[in-house]
């Protein structure tokens, strides 16, 4: 994948981890396969928007806390 998704998975690492959370607890609680969950935050795959939301309902913060800054998918 791109810069982008990278960027997006690193966020999601870093938030789950400043809440306490493992990547299966996190992903039990967004109903996401834990496999799936390594590769959103390996930046692998594109999230939908409704995955990003259930994600950031689960970290408790907004969505747009856990995407990178614009710049980086500029390039």
């Amino acid at each position: 994948m791109g810069q982008l998704a990278n960027a997006l998975g690193k966020n999601i690492r870093a938030q789950r981890k400043a809440k306490g959370l493992s990547q299966d607890a996190l992903a039990l609680s967004c109903k996401i396969d834990r496999s799936y969950m390594g590769r959103i935050e390996r930046g692998e795959v594109n999230l939908t928007v409704e995955k990003l939301y259930s994600i950031a309902g689960v970290l408790q913060c907004e969505p747009g806390a856990l995407l990178p800054p614009i710049s980086i998918g500029l390039d």
